[in-house]
């Protein structure tokens, strides 16, 4: 999709994420932050070259950009992209890996246990804002952790799921307490069929690249 851009819907009802987050915390993170990034992103874009292009590849074209008036397209671009791939990343039901997800977990960090573990480090250890990701490339998983607006996704990485750790993410709910609120998503609330059907889509595009 390209501008102007909308704030995408969210995926289950305000309430559905209680006790993990609540409908207050989505009220303002979504509502609000989210709302306010895809706001300002359109005001940005407006008459420049940017307004034609997907979100996707505003992000890309903007990561590394030296200009004022791009740093502040990519902060906001990025930040809807993330965004709207985090609220995917959570899931009201309980959710499991299986397949090809649970069999790559099973080979790159020898567990689901072990892969909780490196992504609430991850998390825990972000100085500042930013996100913790799971993240695959050439089917081969791995965690990692970005500052602010930043996204793996920039530089082509596949991204299977994240987990936000601004603070507004969490505050009202946890107050400082991050690694309670990281804790209690990736006990709790974690989208393994997101993470599914985005590996598999990595692992189509790989296959028809060699047919």
């Amino acid at each position: 999709m390209t501008g102007p851009f909308k704030l995408a819907p969210l995926p289950y009802v305000d309430a559905a994420l209680e006790p993990t987050i609540s409908a207050r915390t989505i009220s303002f993170h979504y509502y609000k932050h989210h709302q306010a990034y895809v706001d300002t992103l359109n005001t940005l874009v407006e008459k420049t070259p940017f307004a034609d292009m997907k979100l996707e590849k505003i992000v890309q074209a903007t990561a590394k950009a030296a200009g004022d008036k791009e740093k502040k397209i990519f902060n906001n671009a990025g930040q809807v992209w993330n965004h709207d791939f985090y609220w995917r990343s959570l899931s009201p039901s309980k959710t499991t890996p299986k397949g090809a997800l649970a069999a790559a977990i099973e080979r790159d960090f020898g567990g689901v246990d072990a892969l909780i573990a490196q992504l609430a480090e991850a998390g825990k250890t972000q100085f500042g804002s930013g996100w913790a990701w799971l993240v695959s490339q050439g089917g081969k998983l791995s965690v990692t952790k970005t500052a602010n607006a930043m996204t793996p996704m920039a530089d082509g990485i596949n991204c299977l799921l994240t987990v936000d750790v601004w603070e507004h993410a969490y505050y009202l709910d946890y107050q400082n307490a991050r690694p309670k609120y990281l804790e209690t998503v990736l006990a709790n609330i974690l989208n393994w069929d997101y993470a599914s059907a985005n590996l598999a889509r990595e692992n189509e595009a790989v296959r028809a690249a060699a047919e």
